[in-house]
């Protein structure tokens, strides 16, 4: 029998298959026996998963920092302003040169202009869904419904990039093809926290490992710590004064980790041993259930989580008191800033893919960077600073310590923002807009200085080159050393590209 604490709750080694789901729970650190039977499919190690060594930048990244502004930036006020354009589309802000002779951004990106000659700027972004698609922008599924958003295990989705890789490198490293992450380390670490769980929305779709199985999903910790600024209003009825930690934060924040990797405190020694004693007893009674071998992979799992539960490695690297202050406020105190850090820290520390999200915090009214209203002022006080502080320091801290050549980073959101502004709103509005926008990557074989692709004289649409959201993913995972035709088993079995119908886009290869 299996007993829960000082409660005399038993679990007969007679229990039948249903019974066993409905145990799920007790799974290791929430890793649910439903969803370990969901893994038949998905263990195995993809003959392709190393892809051709000899393909141009096949294999010049070792890790992968997405930074993820979530409500999508305005390409117009970053990386493709039009100041020719009539003022109702150019805007308040004007373009300033950069260090990559020809290529001009944002005035109020002076930083991130200082360090264009390491980017790539991919003008030519388009899709059909100009919506908060997270869950589209960032898997390869090809189709987008609303419905999905609201439904993150939904059957229907396919599998977040981070969740991808993280399977890829396990395969790689079961095959002898790579040498696999630290057993103490994760393959895929999302910060600052489980993505809109600090607002007033539940978790939405996006960043989920899908019918890989939750071992995929990314490793949560959390963000502990007060804001200390009151962000600017995300619309015109917007009453509640909200200290946003993205505003600006303290220096005794802190990154924290639990059993399921989001939970605020650590754990204590005797909660670790009760939670062994626990898992020990559910072995016992494992042997008796009607289990196949589809379960042949729950001790490598369970060994996994338990060696993330106790790493002292995941733990130093989540651990911002040994960085200078001086280095600190080089990436500017703010919550995305610090996050931007510890993805730096994370990286040397062996992890191959960390997701760093500007999210809601509170209040979700659309998120972040979803500028309806009050837009100007709130890229200008709160947006663009804090962009341009985090941004511009982790390339140059990447590049210091000879990382940024095998560190990809990538900065990319669901869509971009129409080009014709919307002066009714109190700070006027820019609305979703995916039939053009910008994403840039620098870093991991990427090139310097370039662009690829442009739009028409007002930002609205592409004028030529165009790439969608799974070209990048394609291009990430190339560039990763992982096959971007990968084909994994879906739902039902058929094998599935996880970058969907993506192509590999040589146009940013260094």
């Amino acid at each position: 029998m299996i007993r829960l604490g000082g409660n005399n709750a038993r679990f007969g080694t007679h229990a039948s298959r249903r019974e066993a789901l409905r145990m799920g729970g007790l799974g290791a650190f929430g890793l649910g026996l439903d969803h370990l039977l969901r893994w038949q499919s998905a263990t195995g190690a993809p003959a392709e998963a190393t892809g051709r060594s000899d393909a141009p930048g096949f294999g010049r990244a070792k890790s992968c920092i997405l930074l993820f502004p979530y409500g999508s930036p305005p390409q117009h006020e970053t990386f493709d302003p039009k100041p020719q354009a009539p003022v109702e589309i150019r805007g308040e802000m004007g373009a300033i040169p950069t260090a990559a002779p020809g290529i001009s951004i944002c005035d109020h990106l002076p930083r991130v202009a200082q360090v264009m000659d390491r980017v790539t700027v991919v003008r030519s972004v388009t899709h059909p869904y100009p919506l908060h698609c997270v869950c589209y922008s960032t898997s390869g599924n090809p189709e987008y419904d609303v419905s999905l958003e609201t439904r993150p295990r939904d059957l229907r989705q396919w599998p977040f990039l981070g969740s991808v890789v993280g399977y890829a490198r396990e395969a790689q490293a079961r095959a002898g093809q790579g040498p696999g992450v630290p057993p103490d380390m994760p393959n895929n670490v999302g910060l600052p926290w489980l993505l809109n769980s600090k607002s007033d929305i539940v978790p939405l779709a996006g960043p989920y490992a899908a019918f890989l199985g939750q071992h995929y999903d990314p490793f949560w910790p959390t963000y502990n710590g007060p804001g200390t600024r009151v962000g600017p209003k995300l619309a015109d009825a917007q009453v509640k004064s909200v200290l946003d930690p993205y505003a600006g934060c303290t220096p005794e924040g802190r990154f924290v980790l639990s059993e399921t990797g989001s939970a605020a405190e650590a754990p204590t020694p005797e909660r670790l041993n009760s939670r062994r004693r626990l898992l020990d007893q559910f072995d016992e009674v494992r042997q008796g259930l009607d289990l196949d071998s589809r379960l042949g992979t729950y001790d490598r799992h369970r060994q996994k989580a338990w060696s993330l539960l106790t790493s002292d490695r995941l733990r130093g690297a989540l651990d911002l008191s040994r960085e200078s202050s001086a280095m600190r406020e080089r990436y500017g105190m703010t919550l995305f800033g610090q996050s931007c850090l510890a993805a730096r820290r994370l990286v040397e520390a062996g992890c191959p893919f960390i997701t760093v999200f500007w999210d809601a915090y509170e209040i979700f009214a659309g998120c972040a960077w979803d500028t309806h209203a009050n837009h100007f002022p709130r890229l200008k006080e709160y947006l663009l600073p804090g962009m341009d502080l985090a941004y511009s320091a982790l390339l140059l801290d990447l590049e210091e310590r000879g990382l940024l050549s095998e560190t990809l980073v990538l900065w990319m959101s669901e869509h971009g923002r129409t080009p014709q502004i919307d002066s009714k709103p109190i700070g006027a509005g820019r609305h979703h807009w995916s039939r053009a926008y910008s994403v840039a990557l620098a870093g991991g074989g990427t090139a310097g200085g370039r662009v690829v692709g442009s739009t028409d004289p007002h930002g609205g649409d592409v004028a030529d080159t165009p790439v969608s959201p799974k070209d990048l993913l394609a291009t990430t995972m190339h560039l990763l050393g992982i096959d971007p035709h990968l084909t994994v088993p879906g739902i039902d079995g058929r094998p599935l590209p996880v970058a969907g119908t993506g192509v590999v886009r040589p146009e940013v290869f260094a």
